[in-house]
């Protein structure tokens, strides 16, 4: 009686549209909430400062989400994630600021529906250039090169090994597609 293979328990990052699409949930969810919170607090104090303290609080809980959830690192974020997430949305900020500096520009007394199109608008294209960076840059050394479908046909253990420079000069070069045609050989 064969026993049946074991699957090892790897967990996979998403590919770039399941990140995007949790990215968007997490990142959009949390931008609507935000903007719901923009126009009492820049009742209180200038439009700038209102923007910036939403920007930092959501930059924070953001940057935890799309390290546990998003980009599948299952943990939390390091220093360097928020500080990387941080510049990124610092240019998130900027975009959002010039956005609604530009509509106060246009018309002095917009109201609070159209403040908060033109804040989404901005948000949602700064956003867009967020996952961008984050994706290729922030989070990138936290990805599996292994699909989930491949960790899923896989079975027993895997084992990587990096040839030294020696090796790679005395060994003769093994291609993809002659292991192929071994195992079906």
């Amino acid at each position: 009686m064969d026993a049946a293979p074991r699957i090892t328990a790897t967990t996979a990052a998403p590919g770039p549209l399941a990140s995007f699409a949790r990215f968007v949930l997490c990142g959009g969810g949390i931008g609507v909430l935000s903007s719901f919170a923009i126009s009492p607090l820049a009742g209180l104090m200038p439009w700038a400062v209102a923007n910036a303290v939403i920007t930092v609080a959501s930059t924070l809980l953001c940057t935890e989400l799309h390290s546990r959830f998003t980009f599948g690192t299952g943990q939390r974020a390091g220093w360097r994630q928020h500080w990387q997430s941080a510049g990124s949305a610092t240019a998130a900020y900027v975009v959002t600021c010039l956005a609604m500096f530009l509509l106060h520009a246009v018309q002095s007394s917009p109201g609070t529906l159209t403040e908060q199109i033109v804040y989404l608008g901005a948000s949602g294209l700064a956003g867009i250039g967020r996952f961008l960076v984050l994706r290729v840059f922030v989070f990138a050394g936290n990805r599996s090169t292994k699909t989930p479908a491949q960790v899923r046909r896989n079975s027993g253990t895997v084992t990587w090994t990096l040839p030294t420079p020696v090796q790679a000069i005395t060994r003769p070069q093994v291609r993809s597609t002659d292991f192929l045609l071994a195992s079906t050989a």
